[in-house]
């Protein structure tokens, strides 16, 4: 990266978790950030911290990716601002646990245009001008639940099965031009996520967690590395191959057994 022409980097989610701690550690590399997130007083908060340690140049988007017009908003204000995106980070994410039934219908198609539809548009969006401009790249953050079928998960699993998919696909395509696109994995991570996912409930079976910050800074390694996926932490790594070393119905026992909670 240029120090007289620093990259643009863009963050979904960046109000907190993961990707609020990515967003720290693209300032610090001497990125400017647009801020994309619902939480308006979060990233307001956030992008004045950037300014004021880093030196960085923030801009804010209050946006909801749930909604399907969304995408295609941010690309369109960005334009008429004149902002060029060098590294898209497709962070925002959720997962809800529970019985497929049993959870509310719409809330899970939330969970597929969030973590599928507009991480896909916004690729699409954003990635014709990397390639022309020979600069850049996507940083997808999926999960180690990837890796395996997600019972009393099923469509959060799945959505992250899509984006390990999509990512390597992507990264073979693009693998003989200069840009980088990297699939971030991690585990079970200390966040707001899992109090979402679980309505309150605590899982029966503990596992430690990375921090948000631990994981950050494993993800903006990686990508810098060239990696194409990256798993934090030897847990995680030891579960991702678990579809390899056993039989997926045994994978899917073991899966259901962990997403088992006391609500």
């Amino acid at each position: 990266m240029s120090a007289g022409n620093p990259e643009t980097v863009l963050i979904t989610g960046a109000s907190s978790g993961i990707g609020l701690e990515l967003t720290r550690c693209f300032a610090a590399d001497g990125s400017r950030l647009v801020l994309v997130a619902r939480n308006t007083s979060a990233l307001e908060k956030l992008a004045g911290e950037l300014r004021r340690d880093c030196k960085a140049e923030a801009i804010v988007l209050t946006a909801d990716l749930s909604q399907p017009e969304i995408p295609q908003k941010i690309f369109s204000e960005l334009q008429g601002r004149g902002v060029v995106v060098d590294v898209l980070v497709n962070n925002a994410g959720f997962g809800l646990m529970g019985r497929f039934a049993s959870l509310p219908l719409l809330r899970q198609l939330e969970i597929i245009q969030v973590n599928i539809a507009a991480l896909t548009e916004l690729t699409g969006l954003f990635l014709p001008g990397m390639i022309e401009r020979h600069r850049g790249g996507v940083l997808n953050v999926g999960s180690v639940a990837g890796f395996v079928p997600g019972p009393n998960m099923a469509v959060y699993y799945a959505s992250k099965a899509f984006v390990l998919s999509f990512t390597e696909a992507l990264a073979e395509e693009l693998s003989k031009t200069s840009l980088t696109v990297t699939a971030l994995c991690p585990g079970p991570t200390e966040s707001n996520f899992s109090q979402v996912a679980r309505g309150g409930g605590e899982r029966k079976l503990k596992r430690s967690k990375m921090t948000s910050k631990a994981v950050a800074e494993a993800g903006l390694l990686a990508f810098r590395q060239g990696k194409c996926v990256a798993v934090c932490g030897l847990q995680n790594q030891i579960a991702a191959q678990l579809p390899r070393i056993l039989p997926r119905s045994i994978v899917r026992k073991i899966t259901k057994f962990y997403n088992r909670t006391d609500n």
